[in-house]
C-alpha cells in the first residue's frame, strides 16, 4: 500500500484521530498575557501579537483555521511552519507554509536554511529570522519526525485489511449458497437454478428445487472472522502512534477503562495527549515571535479552563469550596460561567461559623465594619491575638 501523509487520511482512524486532537487545540482560546510584579496577570490586549494570536494571524486565515492546520501539520509530517511578515520591525502576519512543499537542510555555516515551493513551482529560501517553525517529536530537537513516516507499517496494514475486507464482503465476490444434485446439469437448468436462487435472495420465499436437489447456505466464515478482528486490532494499532484512547473516536467495549465522567476524560485527554502539543506552541511562540526584553514580560498561554469543566454539581461543589474559604471572589466564578459581574462581587469572603461548642446558642457579635467583627471576636475568644 503506498502510505503519505496524504493518503493516510483514506483511513477512518487516522482521520477520526488527527481530526479530534487538532479540533480541540485550535478552539481552545489562545491569548497573550502580561505578568505583573505582583504576580498576578492580565491580558495584553495592547500588544501586537495579541491579535495575530487570538483572532486572525493572517488576512485570509481566522486563528481557529490557522491553529488547525498548525496542529494537524505536527501530527502527519511531524513539523509546522509558518513565514511571519514584518512592516519596520513589526510582525503583521503569519502565513501558514504547506509543509509538503517546505524542505530543511543546513548550510555551510551549520545553521538551518528553510527552502519553500510556492505553488507556481518558484522555490525562494526563508531566512531562519523570518520562520515560525514548531516541532512535534524529535530525534535531534531541531527537526520533528512523522507518525506517518515511522507508522507506515502498521497504517499500511490497516489500509490493506479495509480493502481486502472491501473485495471480500462486496455482492459479486461472495455466493450466496451452494446447489448440489446427483446428476449433472445440462446448461439450461444450470441457468435456470441460478436465476431462481437469484430471484429469492432478491425478493424473498422458499427455494423450489427438483429431482433431489439440495441448497446449502455459504454462512460466515472463521476467516471472515478473524478479517473483521484484524480491523478492529488496526484501530487500537494506529490509535497507539497519536495516543488517543479508541473510545473517543467511537471506538470501545464494555472493557474499557478511560473514565466515565466528563470531568475525568477532560483532564487524562489534556494531561497524555494535548499537553505536549500546548506546550510546544506556547513556547515557540515565546522563543520566535517575542523580542528577548519581551520573554520576562508577555507569555502566551491557551485557555484550557473548558476541557475541565465538570457538571454543573461538580462546579457547584468547587465554586462553593473556593468562595467559602477565600480563594475566589463571586465575581471570579461570575466570569467563569460568562455572566456579568455584580456589585460588590470582587470581596473574598470565607465561611464564620466555626466556633466554641460552648458559644453555641449565644448571639453573634454585631458589627458595621471588618475591624469592629475582629475586635468582638478576639474579646469573646472565638480568635486569639497574633
Amino acid at each position: 500500500m503506498t502510505v503519505n501523509e496524504q493518503t493516510a487520511l483514506n483511513n477512518d482512524t487516522v482521520w477520526a484521530c488527527v481530526k479530534l486532537i487538532s479540533e480541540t487545540v485550535s478552539t481552545l482560546p489562545l491569548g497573550l498575557y502580561e505578568r505583573k510584579r505582583d504576580g498576578t496577570r492580565e491580558p495584553a490586549t495592547d500588544h501586537r501579537l495579541y491579535d495575530l494570536l487570538h483572532n486572525e494571524p493572517n488576512s485570509h486565515m481566522s486563528a481557529v483555521s490557522f491553529w488547525q492546520a498548525a496542529v494537524l501539520s505536527l501530527l502527519l509530517w511531524g513539523n509546522a511552519y509558518a513565514e511571519i511578515e514584518r512592516i519596520g520591525g513589526r510582525i503583521v502576519s503569519l502565513e501558514f507554509l504547506d509543509p509538503a512543499r517546505v524542505s530543511v537542510r543546513r548550510d555551510r555555516t551549520g545553521a538551518l536554511e528553510y527552502r519553500y515551493t510556492d505553488y507556481d513551482t518558484t522555490q525562494r529560501v526563508i531566512a531562519r529570522d523570518r520562520m515560525f517553525h514548531i516541532r512535534a517529536f524529535s530525534l535531534d530537537g531541531e527537526i520533528g519526525v512523522s507518525a506517518i513516516q515511522y507508522g507506515y507499517n502498521s497504517i499500511g496494514s490497516a489500509m490493506a485489511t479495509d480493502k481486502a475486507s472491501d473485495e471480500t464482503f462486496k455482492n459479486a465476490s461472495r455466493a450466496s449458497g451452494i446447489v448440489s444434485m446427483d446428476h449433472a446439469f445440462t446448461p439450461g437448468q444450470r441457468d435456470d437454478v441460478r436465476a431462481h436462487v437469484k430471484k429469492v435472495d432478491a425478493e424473498g420465499g422458499v427455494y423450489v428445487l427438483e429431482k433431489g436437489a439440495g441448497f446449502t447456505s455459504l454462512k460466515f466464515s472463521p476467516a471472515d472472522a478473524e478479517l473483521l478482528a484484524s480491523r478492529s486490532f488496526s484501530v487500537e494499532t494506529i490509535c497507539r502512534w497519536f495516543r488517543v484512547p479508541p473510545v473517543m473516536i467511537g471506538h470501545g467495549d464494555k472493557q474499557s477503562s478511560w473514565p466515565t465522567s466528563t470531568e475525568a476524560q477532560g483532564a487524562l485527554f489534556l494531561r497524555y495527549v494535548l499537553r505536549s502539543l500546548i506546550s510546544r506552541i506556547e513556547q515557540e511562540i515565546r522563543r520566535t515571535l517575542l523580542t528577548p526584553a519581551e520573554r520576562t514580560r508577555y507569555f502566551a498561554e491557551f485557555a484550557i479552563e473548558g476541557l475541565l469543566r465538570g457538571d454543573s454539581a461538580a462546579r457547584s461543589a468547587f465554586y462553593s469550596t473556593a468562595l467559602q474559604n477565600g480563594w475566589m471572589s463571586r465575581n471570579e466564578v461570575r466570569r467563569l460561567e460568562n455572566l456579568p459581574p455584580a456589585e460588590g462581587g470582587d470581596i473574598l469572603t470565607v465561611q464564620s461559623n466555626m466556633m466554641p461548642i460552648t458559644m453555641i446558642g449565644t448571639a453573634a457579635p454585631q458589627a458595621t465594619t471588618v475591624r469592629d467583627a475582629l475586635k468582638q471576636w478576639l474579646e469573646i475568644g472565638i480568635l486569639e491575638q497574633t
